[in-house]
């Protein structure tokens, strides 16, 4: 690894103080530890100094407030900048490593492992900015192009879903299904991960909760259309037709992980899947985003907000490192039992999640829906379309478990409410609770009330009377 001297090190602050720009350009990797002992107070001053007045400092105040005496380079040109950025960038990259490697072995030596990878992570990938962004006006078709090639919205299964969602899912996002306990959202990400399997890509279904077995029954019953409750009877055939389905369709790999398990675990299985079968994974359902914990951050379970603040950011950059179609779940608590209208109070944990997540699907029914075999997704937020405060009605099939889409003509205006919007319902509710009788008018109501006070004023002197 190559050294960098006090003198070399010295020599960069020089050139740094001779142009201002510079030292702009390097600011978001400068720290004043990675310099020697004898120049870290002048790397700090420099720093504080230019923060506060939005100067650089003179070279008599460095020698003044620190004792540093930075001398003038002579005949310096621009391909004497552009050595400086390539060296200052390699010195600071080295000087970070160095650093998380020391505090990485304390972290190890006191049972801290998670935190680690990071930590190194972050430290090897310090670099500067070289990426100017995108020139707007420069190839409009080719950036446009860049979205849908790289992006490449992948059909839910669902054409409705898609309309609403301007195409279908994209790579790199962060999708979470949200609804009560028993509500269906094992069942909704396992209809997807058929529904994308069958388009030719492979995936893993990830369960924290179910058993890899119970999980593999109910999709054999999806995949070969057969009830639940048939699947023991006619094993030979059952088998026959997942072996046919299996032949046109992508890999799928179901795997149990224990609850409380972190993003890096299951980096480190996509990462090893990956080298056993040499094939990359197109997606992952994990099941579900509750049960996860944390890696970046030692957070109480019971502190949920934060908790699943940090989980959602880390489900969401795995998805980004890893090119990948990322779909989760997570409860609605108890304020949402009673509600046929879902928003962000109803999920449990609070927002932080959903200010994370790029759609967020309420999994609404009920017992009369689910006997007519209709479930409803109320799109709650959608980053990349504007679907928000839709819903898609799908058909439920009770024998089979699989779900799918009606079309257009197949949406109520409800969207699963037998024809009656949700407001109307309301209304309903409020008149036939009503304390006066609709059909009777107002003043006969008053009329009636005055004469049986009457009576009653009556019945109490007559019962006076007779104590007398």
């Amino acid at each position: 690894m190559k050294e960098y001297s006090a003198e070399i090190q010295k020599l960069f602050l020089e050139m740094m103080m001779q142009d201002a720009e510079t030292f702009v350009r390097v600011q978001n990797i400068f720290n004043e530890e990675n310099f020697d002992r004898s120049l870290r107070e002048a790397a700090k001053f420099i720093r504080e100094h230019s923060s506060e007045y939005k100067t650089m400092p003179t070279k008599e105040q460095i020698l003044a407030q620190t004792g540093v005496d930075l001398k003038e380079v002579p005949d310096v040109g621009e391909g004497h900048y552009d050595w400086f950025m390539v060296e200052f960038e390699g010195f600071s990259r080295r000087h970070e490593l160095e650093r998380a490697i020391l505090k990485a072995a304390d972290m190890i030596e006191n049972g801290e492992y998670d935190p680690v990878e990071k930590l190194i992570k972050d430290a090897v990938q310090i670099s500067l900015t070289k990426d100017m962004g995108t020139d707007y006006f420069e190839d409009p078709r080719a950036r446009l192009m860049k979205i849908k090639d790289n992006n490449g919205q992948v059909s839910t299964g669902w054409p409705t879903m898609d309309r609403r969602l301007f195409g279908g899912m994209n790579r790199g996002e962060l999708n979470i299904f949200a609804g009560g306990s028993g509500s269906g959202k094992s069942l909704f990400m396992q209809n997807i991960a058929i529904n994308w399997i069958s388009q030719g890509l492979n995936g893993v279904f990830l369960t924290l909760e179910l058993s890899e077995e119970l999980c593999a029954m109910r999709m054999d019953a999806m995949v070969a259309n057969v009830a639940t409750k048939e699947i023991f009877k006619d094993m030979d055939t059952l088998e026959m037709k997942i072996r046919m389905v299996g032949k046109k369709s992508g890999n799928l790999r179901i795997k149990y992980m224990p609850a409380q398990s972190n993003v890096n675990q299951i980096r480190a299985y996509l990462k090893e899947l990956e080298v056993q079968t040499g094939k990359k994974a197109d997606f992952i359902m994990v099941d579900y985003l509750d049960l996860v914990m944390p890696v970046s951050a030692k957070v109480s379970p019971s502190d949920l907000f934060v908790k699943d603040k940090y989980v959602s950011e880390e489900l969401r950059n795995l998805a980004k490192e890893f090119e990948i179609l990322m779909i989760t779940a997570s409860q609605l608590n108890r304020s949402a039992v009673e509600e046929i209208e879902f928003d962000h109070s109803h999920i449990s944990g609070g927002i932080s999640k959903i200010n994370t997540a790029d759609n967020v699907f309420g999994i609404f029914t009920s017992r009369a829906m689910r006997e007519r075999g209709r479930y409803q997704i109320q799109l709650m937020k959608t980053r990349s379309s504007s679907g928000v405060g839709q819903k898609v009605d799908l058909e439920f099939n009770l024998e089979s478990l699989r779900i799918t889409d009606p079309g257009e003509e197949g949406q109520s205006e409800s969207g699963g409410f037998g024809g009656q919007k949700p407001g109307a319902i309301m209304n309903q509710i409020k008149s036939t609770s009503s304390v006066t009788s609709i059909s009777q008018p107002q003043e006969s109501a008053k009329i009636n009330a005055g004469v049986d006070s009457t009576k009653l004023k009556q019945m109490l002197a007559g019962l006076k009377s007779k104590t007398e």
